[in-house]
Formats: structure tokens, C-alpha cells, sequence
């Protein structure tokens, strides 16, 4: 089941892919140009221009959703694509964190670089923990903060930072990391109340 903000995203990379299914452009390409955009969005972070930053978060989260999009009209879903998929997803949330690193230290706002550490480590929790429980073949798309939610509400705060001062970014830095954390606890807790249900259920 998906979060409301996922199946909007969902929904919005549908309605814009459709014309691209009718190309040969293929869904690692997507995959691939989306890596492209967050890394020029780390750049344009690292650079002080968090306005801009921001807007083109938006757009790269919007593109990070079109490869799954291409994938299913085209009915080329694969385990290799979902895998780079999911691997360059965590490239581009590391090159991200890299940017907002770069930003703070060059402020140095050591708040910031705390909660930017701790928020990009909880981030990679958050797919850890979904990987680990779909190797024991388990669902664990459940929690607050899935991917979607983190790129929206990090690319508000890009967009607020330099009109508050940075006051609108260090806020919901905090608030990532608190919600991140919690969503990481929902996981480790769906996953093992499932895994004991399934244990009762054989011994029964």
C-alpha cells in the first residue's frame, strides 16, 4: 500500500510518461538521468542557491518515479531494473546529503551537519530495513517518511531557507530526523510482529 504523497507521485509520473512509452527510451535510461538531476541538485545546493535547489528536487523526485512508470506501461519490470533503480535511489540520496553537507559546513552550522548526518543515515535505514525484510520475503513498505514524503518535505525546505534565514530548513532538518528515526521503528516492528505471526502460524 502506498502513501498518499507516493500515489500522487505515482499518478503524476503515469500521466507524463505515456507519451515517452511510445519512444525507445527505456527505463534505465530514466533510472540514469535521475541519478543525473540529483547530482546537479547537490551541486546547486553545495553552491548556496537552496531556492533553486529545492524546485529541481521536486522535478528530480517527480523523474525518480517515471522509471517505475516506463516500466509498467512498457511491461518491462525486471528484477535487474528494480534493482538499479533502487540502488542509484540511494546514490542520489547520498549525493544530496553530500550537497547539504557542503552548504552547511561552508556556514558552518554545526546543527545543521548534525541533523543532515543523522538525517541521511536514518534515510538509508529506511531502505535497509525494506531490503532485509524482502529477502525473508516480507512486506515492509509501511511507515511515516517512505522516499516520496523526504524528497517533498526537504524540497520545501530548500525553497523556505533563504527567505527565513535558514530557520525554515534547520526546522524541518529536525523534524526529517525525528520522523525518520520513527518510521525506521514502524518497520523494525511491522517486520517483527509479521515474522512472529508467521512462526506461531507454522507451529500452530
Amino acid at each position: 500500500m502506498f502513501s498518499p504523497i507516493e500515489a500522487r507521485v505515482r499518478r503524476i509520473s503515469m500521466a507524463l510518461i505515456r507519451p515517452v512509452a511510445r519512444s525507445r527510451v527505456t527505463p534505465n535510461m530514466l533510472t540514469t538521468v535521475g541519478l543525473m538531476l540529483n547530482l546537479i541538485c547537490a551541486f546547486i545546493i553545495g553552491g548556496g542557491w537552496l531556492f533553486a535547489s529545492g524546485v529541481l528536487l521536486l522535478f528530480a523526485g517527480i523523474f525518480d518515479m517515471a522509471d517505475g512508470a516506463l516500466a509498467r506501461i512498457k511491461e518491462l519490470t525486471s528484477d535487474g531494473g528494480d534493482f538499479l533503480d533502487a540502488t542509484l535511489d540511494r546514490l542520489a540520496e547520498g549525493g544530496i546529503g553530500l550537497g547539504l553537507l557542503w552548504h552547511a559546513l561552508a556556514r558552518s552550522d554545526d546543527v545543521q551537519v548534525a541533523l543532515i548526518y543523522a538525517f541521511v543515515i536514518g534515510s538509508v535505514m529506511i531502505s535497509y530495513a525494506r531490503a532485509r525484510a524482502e529477502v525473508l520475503n516480507l512486506d515492509c513498505s509501511t511507515g511515516l517518511m517512505a522516499r516520496p514524503e523526504r524528497i517533498v518535505i526537504l524540497a520545501v525546505g530548500l525553497i523556505l531557507a533563504q527567505a527565513t534565514n535558514e530557520f525554515a530548513l534547520t526546522l524541518i532538518l529536525g523534524a526529517l530526523c525525528l520522523t525518520t528515526y520513527l518510521t525506521v521503528a514502524q518497520r523494525i516492528l511491522h517486520v517483527y510482529r509479521v515474522a512472529k505471526s508467521s512462526e506461531h502460524s507454522v507451529e500452530g
